[in-house]
């Protein structure tokens, strides 16, 4: 492996969804005020749906239905936004029914959408998780610094994927327009 590809997928794995949304949280919880209790509660609460996606993906990936946990291929792909869309529901309306901030609710029901809209769209383009994801966390938190952060590691990630040839173009600009799309929505909340 190259030092470029090297680098693109430790990129990657950084800036990967699970990893940047509960960072996001983080961020927006701290600046909001609450206790740092609190805020470690709704990252506790954001780990569960990252691990579950992780486990789901390693089960798949060892039973041989995928050949990576990336779920590249159309079928792996499909598999993993329906996977995706029925945990992002479940857990928006988990989130309604627990004493989080409505704010929780909101950021996994936006997140079943983008996860919906790459389902719609898959005939197009294959939508980048990553670059949504990474879009609408620079969007969560109210400061300007953090907030700019978010939007390089945006495109460090951008970059990472089309350096591993995971997404084209065209895959990146319909995540960055669902991701701002997420964000914009989410300010409303």
């Amino acid at each position: 492996m190259s030092a470029r590809e090297s680098l693109a997928r430790t990129v990657s794995i950084l800036g990967h969804p699970m990893l940047v949304m509960p960072a996001a949280a983080w961020c927006a919880a701290r600046e909001s005020g609450i206790g740092a209790q609190a805020a470690f509660a709704i990252i506790a609460g954001l780990a569960v749906p990252g691990l579950l996606v992780f486990g789901y993906s390693a089960w798949c990936v060892g039973r041989g239905h995928w050949r990576h946990v990336d779920a590249s291929a159309p079928a792996e792909r499909a598999q993993l936004n329906r996977f995706l869309l029925g945990l992002f529901s479940l857990a928006a309306v988990v989130a309604l029914g627990l004493p989080v901030p409505p704010r929780l609710a909101a950021a996994f029901a936006l997140s079943a959408a983008i996860i919906l809209l790459a389902l719609a769209l898959s005939r197009w383009c294959k939508l980048s998780l990553h670059v949504a994801f990474a879009a609408f966390a620079a969007l969560v938190p109210d400061k300007p610094v953090i907030m700019a952060a978010f939007a390089v590691l945006g495109l460090a990630v951008a970059w990472s994927r089309l350096a591993l040839g995971r997404h084209v173009w065209r895959d990146l600009a319909a995540g960055l327009l669902a991701g701002v799309g997420a964000g914009i929505v989410f300010e409303a909340f």
